[in-house]
């Protein structure tokens, strides 16, 4: 037992010899980053200001921005450096430290890490053109004495972890000894009694009990995820740094986030207006990796590689979109066709017949392994992280299990999953649910629609479900179903530019031919049956007809981004739409410059007009019939920093689930969704602001990035627990001299 003892211990040892350099090294580059995103912070801080002082002339005013922004405890000095590299003005100990001579020629961004007589210093240089660039300087002392002290205990943690290492070690081998004498001893009893001793190996349940303990931990981490409210870009880098070290990250949707086509002056690029979008391109954003998409712009052939990739965004490329290109014929079957004809309106459980024919079922099939693929080919290791997204592609996730086995697949239902006896409308249910089991997480926005996709499985699969933890085993594989309730950035990018809200007020008023003192509604989304534009419109109407008082003094600005016109049901929708507002307004409107209570524009907003329209509103009405999650409901909370404003929410709209402090309304009941807006125009502003602290809060702490981290530290999770029981399940059991297929293969 002592040499156990000492050789684990001696293990160990050698261990903290290896590891030291290396996690010294990590530490002290995660310092130097720590020094860049500071600087970077505090150059976003006062760079506007600089603009204008330096525009203005202003040395005085100049020199004492930068004697406030250097009073921070490790920044040293501040200062601008023209074009010629001549200090214009500066803080105090600036000429002390550093010489603009040191930067390289060149507007580029610079850091560089310097030895001077006062100690090493960093130096953070950013372009202000024309004015030349901003240089930060920081003192480096204190990583240099945090790196010393982060050794020690390092070296001190080691030898701990040592020690116990080896404690453990020593009374393992000791129960393994007592273990092994006990079934010795028992053979041997029976061998004098007459019996033949049972064949039973040594090591029998181990695997099981270390799945039960993996289990175990797994739920005591989301506890502390739980807690978790401090979710950015940098959260989300640190935590895929920490738990997927080294991961590929590849995102697969039908629409892709930037669009590039053709107009009379060049090549526009257009962001669509997608919950999907808004959502997942902030995370790409932080993390990276490689975004598979169909390539649908008419300048989207020519601004892509030999390989079909360009870097995005455009202004600061930070990942790679890769198109996949479609014919006319693909896109009218698999999109048009099975995806928005027949499961679109099957699991909103619109009053829009679903359709589905067997010619759109076999191009949705060839779609999804093109898209199948795409990704294959994309997948630089064996075992990616694969994020797939939405109804588009219920199948793309058992193709790539079988074309990247070892790839953890993510794959979220961005839109309700209806009953099971709903879902058995659908000629080719098996089919499908069979496709969705290939992922390894399977996410809905919130757990009615798990509980939903359980019945399903249950009702047409032959499978295993478990539901204490929350998974369905078909064919072998193990499928995790979770909600991830989806959100948006926080803060908002849009909000960084976002005009004052009188500012914005006035603007939306003259734009749309209102009079400046009416009380406004928004309307945001795509022109969609299920997103409840007809039924707000008629609330519209019965408000107007019981209280009269409001006419003239209340408008509805209902913005509808036109969208599958290829479809009837579309169509049909938007005449409706326009007939139905024009019928309004002449019952309500008509007195000289007011034309009457509904303004309906069938066109597309960029996000930066759609936050101007938010702050411009006194309420936002999210009618919709039924949907997932509703983002635009989140984006108006986002955007009313000034905390005014009211948002009558749909109860059937996934972020009614969140955002409880709406007026929760019932859209199909227009009567009393007239009501709400009287609510809502007459609430006080206490309460409103009240009332929307609670829910920006709400906004803030679960926002996209928790989102995001959640579903990819589940899988992380998901990979080391996989990798365990590799390594300690036993070997499947030979039937007459062969190995057992898995069930289904």
């Amino acid at each position: 037992m002592p040499v156990i003892f000492g050789a684990a211990f001696l293990g160990g040892l050698v261990l903290v010899g290896a590891m030291l350099p290396v996690a010294t090294g990590m530490f002290d580059r995660w310092s130097r980053r720590d020094v860049d995103m500071r600087s970077r912070l505090a150059f976003d801080s006062m760079r506007d200001q600089v603009a204008e002082l330096a525009q203005r002339g202003d040395s005085d005013r100049l020199v004492a921005l930068f004697e406030r922004i250097a009073d921070d405890q490790r920044l040293i000095a501040a200062g601008l450096c023209d074009a010629g590299g001549t200090m214009r003005s500066a803080s105090r100990q600036m000429q002390e430290r550093f010489a603009c001579s040191t930067l390289p020629a060149g507007a580029d961004e610079v850091a560089l890490t310097l030895p001077t007589a006062g100690g090493t210093i960093a130096v953070n240089a950013f372009p202000l053109p024309p004015y030349g660039r901003v240089v930060l300087v920081h003192d480096l002392g204190f990583s240099t004495t945090r790196v010393s002290r982060f050794r020690a205990g390092l070296v001190l943690a080691f030898v701990l972890v040592a020690l116990i290492a080896a404690a453990l070690a020593a009374l393992l081998a000791l129960m393994f000894a007592r273990h092994w004498l006990g079934l010795l001893r028992q053979a041997i009893d029976d061998l004098r009694e007459g019996k033949t001793p049972p064949q039973q190996p040594a090591l029998l349940g181990v695997g099981e009990d270390i799945q039960k303990a993996l289990d175990e931990l797994d739920f005591v981490r989301k506890r502390i995820d739980a807690t978790h409210t401090e979710w950015t870009p940098e959260t989300l880098t640190v935590a895929l740094a920490n738990e997927l070290p080294g991961s590929e990250v590849i995102v697969v949707s039908n629409r892709e986030p930037y669009i590039h086509n053709e107009t009379s002056k060049g090549v526009n690029v257009q962001r669509p207006a997608s919950g999907l979008v808004s959502a997942l391109e902030p995370v790409m954003r932080a993390c990276g990796g490689t975004w598979v998409a169909h390539g649908s712009g008419s300048a989207d052939r020519a601004t892509v590689d030999s390989a079909d990739r360009v870097a995005v965004p455009p202004e600061q490329p930070s990942y790679t979109l890769r198109r996949v290109w479609l014919s006319e014929e693909e896109q009218d079957g698999y999109y048009y066709g099975f995806a928005n004809e027949g499961l679109w309106p099957l699991c909103h459980i619109a009053f829009v017949r679903p359709v589905f024919r067997e010619s759109d079922w076999a191009m949705y099939k060839a779609v999804n392994a093109k898209f199948a693929d795409a990704v294959a080919a994309e997948a630089r290791r064996p075992d990616p992280i694969i994020l797939i997204q939405d109804y588009h592609f219920a199948l793309l996730p058992r193709m790539l299990r079988e074309r990247l086995p070892q790839a953890t697949i993510v794959t979220f239902w961005h839109i309700p999953w209806p009953n099971s006896e709903t879902f058995g409308i659908c000629p080719y249910r098996e089919e499908i649910i069979d496709g969705l089991l290939g992922s390894s997480i399977l996410g809905f926005h919130t757990q009615f629609h798990c509980n939903n996709f359980f019945d399903t499985v249950d009702r047409f699969m032959e499978s295993r479900i478990d539901r204490d933890t929350a998974s369905i085993a078909l064919g072998g594989h193990d499928t995790v179903v979770r909600p991830y309730p989806i959100s948006i950035e926080w803060p908002p990018t849009a909000l960084a530019s976002a005009k004052p809200v009188p500012e914005c007020r006035a603007e939306v008023r003259e734009r749309h031919g209102l009079p400046a003192d009416i009380r406004l509604a928004v309307g945001i989304e795509r022109f969609d049956y299920t997103k409840g534009i007809i039924d707000r419109m008629q609330a519209v109407d019965s408000f107007l007809t019981d209280h009269p008082e409001w006419r003239g003094k209340f408008a509805l600005l209902q913005i509808a981004a036109p969208t599958r016109s290829k479809l009837a049901s579309y169509r049909n929708l938007q005449d409706e739409a326009v007939a139905l507002a024009g019928d309004i307004n002449a019952r309500h409107g008509g007195d000289g410059a007011f034309a009457g209570p509904i303004v309906l524009v069938a066109e597309h907003h960029e996000p930066a007009d759609v936050f101007t329209l938010f702050r411009a509103a006194d309420l936002c009405v999210v009618s919709s019939l039924h949907d997932g999650m509703n983002l635009v409901a989140k984006e108006f909370v986002a955007a009313r920093d000034d905390e005014k404003g009211v948002l009558v929410l749909s109860a059937f709209a996934g972020a009614s689930r969140e955002l409880g402090e709406a007026l929760i309304v019932n859209p199909y009941h227009t009567h009393a969704m007239g009501e709400a807006f009287v609510q809502a125009l007459v609430m006080p502003e206490q309460e409103q602001q009240e009332r929307m602290r609670l829910m920006r809060e709400q906004v803030r702490a679960r926002n996209v990035y928790r989102w995001a981290g959640q579903m990819l530290l589940d899988a992380s999770r998901l990979r080391k627990r996989q990798r365990i029981s590799r390594l300690v399940a036993p070997p499947p059991r030979a039937v007459n001299g062969t190995r057992p297929s898995p069930v289904g293969a």
